[in-house]
């Protein structure tokens, strides 16, 4: 999940870190001036974009903040705009914290130079930006951050200052179960404070459970799947998989075909998906399920699925399960289809999911006369007979 830059500011706010007075937009009258007016997109780059401006006065705010939600910037509707200060500047820093893909590892980065691309900084002058890989299970400590910064040249009070605000940033990164916390810039103000000029914030779609305070931002067009716009559709499954602990079920994402899909968690999962497109078929969305969900969650999510518009047909198919009860995921997807209105041996074109409790599982799915698949049937049987209604 990435936050907008205004989301994201409110939670660094709440760690004690200060961020430019500002304000969306259309929820108040009082804008600070002079001001920088800024486009909320999810995606950087705003500003060579255009999706920055500057004003000296309230009627310049208003100009501006409505020029920028007549644009799409980036591929972007604007519809959100921060009206903030304009800080009288010092110097800017650049922090970053982020999940390294090739270690694994939690990587630590600062430079003295902030507000600038920072690949193209690491690669001209190298020796301003400092990387540090964080100890697992030990963390970012004071004197490795302080080490840091001393081969910045940073010393005295500032260093102290700047220490400070690293360790904060740091400990926000760690208890968020975040991705990317980057700072660019950290200003350093005329009256000596620092302010968060910026920020891009992404945590683990996983941790929002444990982060319930966080769900407010996951709602309607605040809500994104990497850097798209968030459906409706996929942001009702979120709240779904939210419901309660058990369990995957309503990781989720759209598309425009006719089959819904309840398929498993990671290759399989994705074997399926590519599957049923190679027969022909076409998905109307991708959404795991797996970890023993409960027959509710289940249920919903089946509804949620039915309820796009020209879906009649749903396959559920995972691989050889040991975490997941068959039979539950039967009561769940029958009972979803009974609450839409619907039969459901008219509805499941396929179900194949063996594995913990199959037995009670397949004689839940004769009841209710629905196809249904054994261990001896591949995956891509499955996928074919989703589509073709062949095996």
């Amino acid at each position: 999940m990435r936050f907008l830059e205004y989301q994201a500011k409110e939670i660094l706010r709440s760690y004690g870190l200060r961020v430019p007075e500002g304000r969306l937009f259309g929820e108040a009258d009082n804008f600070p001036v002079p001001a920088v007016v800024k486009a909320q997109i999810p995606i950087g780059g705003r500003g060579k974009a255009g999706g920055i401006l500057f004003a000296e006065s309230k009627e310049e705010v208003t100009d501006a903040a409505s020029r920028l939600m007549k644009k799409s910037i980036r591929g972007f509707p604007v519809r959100k705009v921060l009206v903030e200060e304009r800080l009288s500047i010092d110097k800017e820093f650049f922090i970053s914290f982020l999940i390294d893909s090739t270690s694994r590892r939690e990587l630590f980065m600062i430079s003295d130079l902030g507000g600038v691309e920072i690949e193209e900084l690491a690669e001209r002058e190298p020796e301003r930006v400092r990387k540090r890989f964080i100890t697992p299970f030990v963390g970012l400590r004071d004197y490795e951050v302080r080490e840091e910064l001393v081969h910045l040249g940073i010393g005295g009070k500032l260093l102290l200052k700047l220490s400070d605000v690293v360790l904060r940033l740091w400990k926000i990164f760690h208890e968020l179960d975040a991705t990317i916390l980057e700072v660019n810039p950290l200003v350093l103000g005329s009256d000596g404070m620092f302010y968060i000029a910026d920020v891009h914030m992404e945590i683990e779609d996983e941790a929002l459970i444990r982060h319930p305070d966080l769900k407010k931002f996951v709602s309607g067009y605040e809500g994104y799947i990497g850097t798209r716009v968030m459906t409706e559709l996929e942001r009702r499954a979120r709240e779904i998989d939210g419901m309660d602990h058990r369990g995957v079920a309503g990781r989720f994402i759209e598309f425009d075909g006719n089959l819904g899909l309840l398929i498993g968690g990671g290759g399989a999962s994705l074997t399926v998906f590519d599957a049923i497109r190679k027969y022909g078929g076409r998905p109307a969305n991708y959404c795991e399920i797996g970890g023993n969900p409960s027959v509710k969650k289940v249920a919903e999510l089946t509804k949620l699925i039915l309820s796009k518009p020209g879906v009649e047909k749903v396959a559920v198919i995972m691989n050889v399960v040991s975490n997941t009860r068959v039979d539950l995921v039967a009561r769940g997807v029958i009972k979803g289809i009974l609450e839409a209105g619907k039969e459901p041996s008219e509805v499941i074109s396929v179900f194949r999911i063996p594995g913990a409790w199959e037995d009670e599982g397949f004689k839940i799915l004769k009841k209710y006369g629905i196809r249904y698949l054994t261990r001896e049937y591949s995956l891509d049987d499955a996928a074919r007979m989703a589509v073709l209604w062949d095996i």
